[in-house]
């Protein structure tokens, strides 16, 4: 009688010890504790949360502050590297075009000059000197309205400041407007040896949405992933490759795609940005 007492006693100490650590467990496992990446416990880094993230970067467009190749500028009107691509030449800003601001909203153009060619415009947040704005990690966003036709090309992208050995592109967003359903996002590497790595995803959320509305398209990166949101939510993502782990720095622009689909497009068209953003990853203070 004594000994199966004895043991009773140690299997309900047993029991309480047992149950003490699940609940201890629990309560370690819904503690809100913020990681060092801007993360939560129990989050797998999908979940977006800017009030969690610091500013770095932001135009709200009450003004421009753009030139064709710097210095000293907010914006540059030309990719660093070399200047146009596509069916429509990016363009010097003049006083109208293809740059204008009003209440708040940054309007790029596209339209046919007087010679029948094409003309638009692009903004990089570095010049060929790599001055500018650039981070590594961190979560980049666009708020804007798209244009609708055939043969337009608007995108919201990344590059990678060292293109010695390699071109890292990360496009967030690249609309094509022969193909209204959705956009296409996609990461590239481009090795100087010809070698080029890829990873895609159609994003169809225009089959419910409008994009000629105001969207938010957004690219977060980290050591472990690239991952697309719009709208705040999660669209995709795939692994983050060794070249995109250096600082990267903002394009958009309304591009045309070079081919048959340009001779219909409307002419002028734009597209209108409410504001660019940037955020590092670690937790304000």
């Amino acid at each position: 009688m004594s000994t199966l007492t004895n043991e009773s006693t140690d299997l309900s100490l047993s029991r309480r010890r047992l149950l003490g650590a699940v609940v201890a467990a629990a309560c370690l496992m819904l503690a809100p504790a913020t990681y060092a990446d801007g993360y939560v416990s129990g989050d797998t880094g999908d979940n977006l949360n800017v009030a969690q993230m610091k500013l770095t970067f932001e135009d709200q467009f009450n003004d421009i502050d753009v030139s064709a190749w710097g210095p000293n500028t907010r914006w540059i009107a030309h990719t660093p590297w070399s200047g146009d691509f596509g069916g429509a030449q990016f363009t010097d800003p003049t006083d109208g075009f293809p740059f204008t601001v009003k209440d708040g909203i940054l309007r790029i153009e596209a339209s046919k000059s007087a010679d029948g060619k094409w003309r638009s415009g692009l903004l990089a947040s570095v010049d060929p000197a790599g001055n500018g704005f650039s981070q590594q990690y961190g979560y980049f966003e666009m708020r804007a309205s798209l244009p609708s036709g055939p043969g337009l090309w608007p995108a919201f992208w990344l590059i990678g400041k060292d293109r010695s050995k390699s071109t890292a592109e990360i496009d967030a967003m690249e609309y094509y407007g022969d193909k209204p359903s959705g956009y296409s996002s996609t990461v590239h590497v481009w090795h100087k040896d010809g070698k080029h790595y890829s990873d895609y995803s159609r994003v169809n959320v225009f089959e419910t949405a409008d994009p000629t509305e105001y969207h938010t398209y957004g690219v977060k990166v980290d050591s472990d992933y690239v991952r697309m949101y719009f709208d705040g939510k999660l669209a995709w993502k795939t692994k983050t490759q060794p070249e995109y782990r250096q600082p990267l720095y903002i394009l958009l622009n309304l591009g045309l795609v070079d081919g048959v689909t340009k001779m219909v497009a409307p002419d002028p068209s734009f597209m209108s940005v409410d504001y660019v953003r940037a955020y590092g990853l670690n937790p304000v203070e």
